[in-house]
């Protein structure tokens, strides 16, 4: 952790005896991350709305960590009314952490006055033990041990490597996944079986990512595969991905096994492909170790993607439809094109103090409308991109 000691020192000087909950939060919190090295201020959130009515004051979620905030001299242990309960700053936060999706709840949760910190570690301690066991210092300590705060700067608790560690473990399975379904198909070598084998890659990476992600029912391709005998997969797999294809209104609507699924725009299940034989073990493999055994919400798909192209066969990637480019890339595209304006454009409704709240949710409303709207050629083949028309975005 590299700190500036004597921007450190002027940080504490400033806010030594002051702090107002409403006013401050957001100065306080952004310009003290700056002074301990914090390299992703431009991603905090700030009052984040939850589920259960209430707000997060501050949600770091590159460092695992979310803040209750209160105002300067105000009791950390004094219960306050929150959704009609009495609830310490703690255990607001604690709501609050639990509110979030489960792969997503951070690690860390602190609680603060502007003159105090209490640091609750919620892999160390059980939930019942965690509100006594805070690690507790004050504004004019942490100059003398800024380490108390490394936590946060810690690359082992950065989002991004956790995310990284589960992407490579995802993409060495895929690429055995991709082996195991190779050696089914009758002719492997040929052009439309390395093709075939692409998109049905890209299709079972899709489907696991959407019962994770909250985009599916959870655990419904596991579900609709468990109890399915090897021989039986591939007749359920083009089911499946028809469906996905088809409007839930326009389906056999005496096919129950894919009621849970929703239907999916944006032309990935559009086309039938050619789907191997499956041995036991390859849908051993795919439920157990692939479904059951990875969180897909949690992968990077920056990081993903370059893992899941090396793993495939470099002479079908350009038949297959496979083209990673790294993010960087991307930006130095995208960001002069279009990017930075939007970006202006969404900062100028969310710092203007001369609008209401009504006026910016308006503002904000118009903006989303004006994303949904917005569409993109592709300079090669001039392929019309629509943002509403990705895959992701297209589930319905």
């Amino acid at each position: 952790m590299r700190i500036d000691r004597s921007e450190l020192h002027e940080f504490i000087k400033r806010w030594e005896g002051k702090g107002q909950e409403n006013e401050h939060t957001q100065q306080f919190w952004l310009q003290l991350l700056r002074v301990i090295g914090f390299e992703y201020c431009d991603d905090v959130l700030f009052e984040k709305r939850v589920s259960n009515g209430g707000q997060i004051d501050v949600w770091i979620r590159e460092a695992d960590t979310l803040i209750e905030q209160k105002s300067l001299n105000i009791d950390l242990d004094r219960p306050e009314l929150r959704q009609g309960v009495m609830k310490t700053p703690f255990k607001q936060a604690l709501d609050y952490a639990e509110d979030i999706r489960l792969s997503e709840q951070p690690r860390f949760i602190v609680t603060c006055n502007f003159g105090i910190f209490r640091i609750y570690d919620r892999s160390k301690y059980g939930r019942s033990e965690l509100e006594s066991n805070p690690f507790e210092f004050t504004l004019l300590e942490l100059e003398q041990h800024p380490e108390y705060l490394g936590f946060i700067t810690n690359p082992e608790n950065s989002r991004l490597e956790k995310e990284k560690d589960v992407s490579m473990r995802a993409g060495a399975l895929i690429g055995q996944l991709y082996d195991k379904l190779q050696s089914g198909y009758l002719d492997p070598t040929s052009d439309s079986a390395r093709h075939a084998l692409n998109v049905l890659c890209v299709r079972l990476v899709f489907c696991l990512y959407c019962e994770d992600a909250d985009l599916f029912e959870k655990d419904s391709f596991l579900n609709y595969l468990k109890d399915v005998a090897p021989e039986d997969v591939r007749y359920k797999l083009k089911n499946l991905f028809h469906a996905l294809d088809t409007p839930v209104a326009d389906r056999d609507p005496y096919d129950t096994g894919i009621r849970v699924f929703p239907y999916v725009n944006g032309g990935l299940f559009k086309d039938e492909i050619e789907i191997p034989n499956f041995s036991q073990n390859t849908l051993d493999f795919l439920l157990n170790d692939l479904s059951a055994g990875i969180d897909w919400s949690q992968i990077s798909p920056t990081i993903f993607g370059g893992i899941f192209e090396s793993t495939l066969n470099p002479d079908t990637r350009r038949t297959g439809g496979m083209h990673y480019t790294t993010p960087e890339n991307i930006h130095r595209v995208i960001d002069p094109l279009f990017l930075d304006d939007l970006k202006g454009e969404f900062n100028e409704i969310l710092n203007n103090k001369d609008l209401s709240v009504r006026q910016k949710r308006n503002r904000f409303t118009n903006f989303h409308k004006k994303l949904c709207d917005l569409k993109f050629f592709e300079s090669k083949t001039q392929n019309l991109i629509q943002i509403n028309d990705c895959p992701l975005r297209g589930v319905a």
